[in-house]
This record gives C-alpha cells, sequence and structure tokens, in this order.
C-alpha cells in the first residue's frame, strides 16, 4: 500500500497509477443490506426469482452499491497521512458500464489523476475502475474528489 504523508509527496504523485485492491466478492446479503438502506428494492436487485427471468439471468448489484465500495477498495491500495482534514468533496463523473451481477467478484484499480493546489491545501481528481473479475468491460468509472487541508 502506498502511503502519503506530505504535500510533497502526493503532488509528486500526480499522473500516477497507485495499485489494484483485492477481489470482493458481491453477495445477495450485500446487495440486500444496501436495498435496505436506501430504500432502493426493485426486484432487479431484490427479487431472486423474478430476476432469473430478467435480462441479467439472476439478480445485480445496484449500481450506487459498487460506487459506495470505493472508499474500501481505496483504503487497500493507498492512505493520506497529510496534516489536516480529509474530506470528501464530491465526484466529477462516474459511469456504470457493466452490471455487477450477484456472485461476481469486484476490484479497483486508482490513478491520481490530478493534484491542484489550493489555498487552503491540496485538490486530488482520483481516477478509479472498478473491474468484474472475468469480464472486459468495468463494472464502474469515477473521478472523485478529496480536499485536503494544511
Amino acid at each position: 500500500m502506498r502511503v502519503f504523508r506530505t504535500f510533497d509527496e502526493v503532488g509528486a504523485a500526480a499522473g500516477e497509477q497507485l495499485g489494484t485492491s483485492e477481489w470482493l466478492e458481491i453477495d445477495q446479503e450485500r446487495v440486500n443490506a444496501f436495498a435496505d438502506a436506501t430504500g432502493d428494492h426493485q426486484w432487479i436487485h431484490v427479487d431472486v426469482d423474478r430476476a432469473k427471468a430478467g435480462p441479467f439471468g439472476g439478480t445485480i448489484a445496484h449500481g450506487y452499491l459498487t460506487l459506495s465500495l470505493i472508499p474500501q477498495f481505496s483504503a487497500q491500495i493507498f492512505s493520506l497521512e497529510t496534516p489536516g482534514a480529509r474530506l470528501n468533496y464530491g465526484v466529477n463523473k462516474v459511469r456504470f458500464p457493466n452490471p455487477v451481477r450477484v456472485g461476481a467478484k469486484l476490484r479497483a484499480t486508482a490513478t491520481l489523476s490530478e493534484v491542484t493546489d489550493l489555498p487552503a491545501g491540496k485538490q486530488l481528481i482520483t481516477t478509479y475502475v472498478v473491474e468484474i473479475e472475468g469480464e472486459d468491460k468495468p463494472a464502474c468509472v469515477a473521478e472523485t474528489v478529496v480536499l485536503l487541508l494544511g
């Protein structure tokens, strides 16, 4: 795992691929828990029997569930131990090019796409590509924005 302790280290890594997380299997229990947490109980996610006859041959994870795994994947790839607060500022772009079937395994690769100096610290844009084991197209591609305050 890559550890960043100073703003200079972060700035020097701009444009670098930081690494890849471990595989994580997406099970129906996780999908159901996400449905309960968000109130999104669409049958394609939670009705196993009905979904078997659906377009994907079974239930699929919510796109936002896949997106919500980025902090878990990120913690396996790199750590920001810079002084001051670290704040999620938003997401510039998110796409879900491929559905995640329940039982699939996911992992993410992170690239520190851009580091910008701010009066209060740094702004980091990190691009995550969440891949599905054995699939050509990724499950999710997202650009996250984090503020590092000094």
